[in-house]
Formats: C-alpha cells, sequence, structure tokens
C-alpha cells in the first residue's frame, strides 16, 4: 500500500489549537493596551483644560465652567470633559471616554471641593478610577 503525504486530521486540529490559542493572548494585549492609551487621552486632555483654566483666569480672575469659553481648547475625539465646579477661587472637572464607560478621570484645584473632582483625591493631581 503506497503511503500519502500530507497531515493528518489530528495534526491540523493540534496546530489550530496553538494558534487560537496565541490569538487569545495577543488580543488580551492588544485591548489592555488599548485601554491605557484611551486611559491617556482622558488624562491629556483634564492637562490641558488645567492650563486653559489658567490662562482664562489671568484675563478674567475667575474660572468658568462653560469650555466655548476657552476657545483654544478642544477636547479630544470621544472625550466628555465636565467642569462640576467653577469660582474665582478654584475649579473641578470630570472626564470620561466613550469607548471605557467604566472610566472616570477627575481634578480639582485651588478651593474646590474634592467631591466635584471626584475620584481625584489630592489638589492638582488627576485622580482615575
Amino acid at each position: 500500500m503506497p503511503r500519502r503525504s500530507g497531515f493528518t486530521l489530528i495534526e491540523l486540529l493540534i496546530v489550530m489549537i496553538i494558534v487560537a490559542i496565541l490569538a487569545t493572548i495577543g488580543l488580551t494585549h492588544y485591548w489592555s493596551v488599548k485601554d491605557r492609551s484611551l486611559m491617556n487621552v482622558v488624562q491629556s486632555d483634564l492637562r490641558n483644560l488645567a492650563s486653559e483654566q489658567e490662562i482664562y483666569f489671568n484675563t478674567n480672575f475667575s474660572y468658568t465652567n462653560v469650555l466655548t469659553n476657552m476657545p483654544d481648547f478642544t477636547p479630544s475625539m470621544g472625550v466628555t470633559i465636565n467642569v462640576t465646579y467653577s469660582a474665582q477661587d478654584g475649579w473641578a472637572a470630570n472626564a470620561t471616554h466613550v469607548s471605557l464607560s467604566t472610566l472616570t478621570c477627575g481634578l480639582f484645584t485651588g478651593n474646590a471641593p474634592a467631591a466635584s473632582g471626584a475620584p481625584a483625591t489630592a489638589n492638582g493631581v488627576i485622580g482615575c478610577n
């Protein structure tokens, strides 16, 4: 009986299982890197907002809770920023990203109530949960 060349069904199944395991590991790593990068975008937007708030304060001697009052500030695509507190002595804001519904970052400065900038816990330091 002549011998046939080629792979057996078992060999092909084993290769497919190995490829599936490697793909699963790769996708898990990809999604965690993507989530970290989106969190960095949210934090960057809060830092940019802080800079723009200080520029606004130097002109108007008060902070604003209306983002359109700062024409040089535009949040990144998918980022939603809410200024929750603004007064002459401080401000607070929260930010989220559309793709990370469970992530919220916050920042408060000056005499703004810490609860307004939750999850930030230290004045001037961005906090995320």
